[in-house]
């Protein structure tokens, strides 16, 4: 390896973000601080009322919950260095913090998809089987599907995350994205990497694909159980669930495949940023948003907890 090429592995990489100094981009990233700030606060009342309220330690909210802690980690992975970053006018980051980005975000994408399946299948089973729901949906079944979800998102990460910084990368190493995505990052690398698109892509495939496929199935079945109740409180309550999942799924994997399962001559670096946005930073805050606000039993523990808060102060 020459010398050059040493140099240039090692150095950090420039990270170009989407904003600038005009007014109309200061006022954008007020809103992204703004929308970062209501996801963390969201994901994080979610994440403790779910482990708080008794009533709400049932399979379909422990699944919500573990949505809830990947989309915070999702969000807290790529949004303050992108702060930090545009603050303090310091565009670098090291080959190690791209690495545990990459990791990270991977990871956590992955993870999320067959966490979203397993939410589908709870639904199937709750609504089309529910007799037998406390047999196929019990609390060990339930803690697998969510450590499989995790191990398999982990394990793409790995993978993703080794093979992208085994490339030498060459030029000015800008990356045109406001955090180290994988096919960004690919476009400046100096050897070949057809071969590691194609993975990639056999990837989405498997991470993408074969989740909505089960979602489909789910809710097939649902909506059919669901006509076949007929009308009153039971299926009204059940299509809202439904409702409300099927929402987050369809940001979710619509932006997702989107961005990783276009071909690479598509793709600009502006189309990406713009719908990276969507799925790492805006659809972490609509999650809780779109469950808490169409869940009666989410807004009664929340209100349950304020209560106890105010009894608190009065007593104090």
């Amino acid at each position: 390896m020459s010398e050059e090429t040493n140099q240039t592995f090692n150095s950090d990489f420039i990270l170009v973000g989407i904003f600038s100094d005009s007014p109309t981009h200061i006022f954008l990233f007020s809103l992204v601080l703004g929308i970062f700030t209501v996801a963390f606060m969201g994901n994080t009342v979610m994440v403790l009322l779910i482990c708080l309220d008794n009533q709400l330690h049932t399979p379909m909210y422990f699944l919500l919950s573990q949505l809830s802690l990947m989309d915070l980690m999702l969000i807290c992975t790529t949004v303050p260095k992108m702060v930090f970053n545009y603050l303090s006018g310091r565009k670098s980051i090291s080959l190690a913090g791209c690495g545990a980005q990459i990791f990270l975000y991977v990871s956590l994408l992955g993870a999320e998809c067959f966490l979203l399946a397993s939410m589908a299948y709870d639904r199937y089973v709750a609504i089309c089987h529910p007799l037998r729901y406390s047999i196929l949906m019990n609390q060990k079944i339930c803690g697998l599907m969510a450590a499989f979800s995790w191990i398999l998102g982990s394990l793409d990460g790995i993978i993703e995350a080794a093979v992208a910084l085994s490339f030498s990368y060459c030029g000015a190493r800008e990356i045109p994205h406001f955090f180290c995505d994988v096919p960004a990052l690919l476009t400046l690398s100096c050897t070949n990497t057809l071969l590691f698109e194609r993975m990639i892509f056999i990837c989405c495939i498997i991470m993408l694909l074969f989740p909505v496929a089960v979602i489909i199935a789910s809710y097939v079945h649902v909506i059919v159980a669901v006509i076949h109740m007929g009308s009153g409180e039971g299926p009204r309550k059940a299509f809202g669930t439904c409702s409300s999942h099927l929402m987050v799924v369809g940001m979710y994997y619509g932006a997702a495949m989107f961005i990783y399962m276009r071909p690479s001559s598509d793709r600009t670096p502006t189309q990406d940023k713009f719908v990276s946005v969507f799925y790492t930073i805006l659809t972490p805050m609509l999650n809780p948003l779109i469950y808490s606000l169409r869940n009666k039993d989410v807004a009664r523990a929340f209100m349950k907890v304020l209560g106890r808060g105010k009894s608190g102060e009065q007593i104090a």
